[in-house]
């Protein structure tokens, strides 16, 4: 049985722009960084006590080994207890967000890496 979701797998061009990305801008941090069987690959995460951590892998490097695979970018929804403050902390560093929407379950905004993929970002309703 199933009973969390470890990690996520992010597919990316430039794993070192990837790792600035999100550690300089978005705030994660690098959980562990590991090379072998010819490839390299980096976990990070929001948090040293994140349950769910994001793997950086070489998308050029998993084509090869695992053709059959889907590299595209997952569709992924982040959490914030501060909305304005992450909108404002992006913006102020020249990441493209997309406008805050309201929602049913709370308000969200889009924002994209260093290779054009989305993501969001949700403040669930109190």
């Amino acid at each position: 049985m199933i009973n969390k979701i470890g990690q996520i797998m992010l597919y990316v061009n430039d794993q070192e722009q990837a790792v600035d990305f999100w550690t300089k801008k978005v705030g994660f941090r690098i959980v562990s960084e590991e090379n072998g069987q010819g490839m390299r690959w980096i976990e990070i995460a929001p948090s040293k006590d994140s349950e769910t951590s994001i793997i950086l892998h070489d998308k050029e490097a998993i084509a090869k080994m695992s053709p059959e695979l889907n590299l595209g970018t997952p569709s992924l929804m982040f959490t914030t207890e501060n909305l304005n403050k992450l909108y404002n902390d992006l913006t102020s560093q020249g990441v493209t967000v997309g406008k805050i929407m309201e929602m049913p379950t709370g308000r969200v905004f889009n924002f994209a890496d260093v290779e054009q993929n989305y993501f969001a970002v949700m403040e669930k309703s109190k």
